[in-house]
C-alpha cells in the first residue's frame, strides 16, 4: 500500500466528504477503497462521473498533500 493510501485511509470521512463535493453523483459504496485494489477503486470513480483518471489521481494526490499540512 502506497503512503498516499495510508494517509486517505488514515483520513477516510474528511476525504468521502471531499471527494462527494467534488463528484456530488459518489455514494458511499463507489467510495469503498478495496484493500490493494487502488486502481480499481479509481476506475470505479471514473465510471460513475467519466472524469478522466488523471483527474482522479490528481484530486485525491492534493487530498492527501493536505493531510501533510497538518
Amino acid at each position: 500500500m502506497s503512503s498516499l493510501e495510508d494517509k486517505l485511509k488514515g483520513n477516510w470521512n474528511i476525504v468521502k466528504g471531499k471527494a462527494k463535493e467534488q463528484w456530488g453523483d459518489l455514494t458511499d459504496d463507489d467510495l469503498t477503497l478495496a484493500e490493494g485494489k487502488w486502481d480499481q477503486f479509481v476506475g470505479n470513480i471514473q465510471k460513475k462521473t467519466g472524469e478522466a483518471k488523471e483527474n482522479i489521481e490528481e484530486f485525491f494526490n492534493k487530498v492527501g498533500k493536505d493531510f501533510d499540512k497538518k
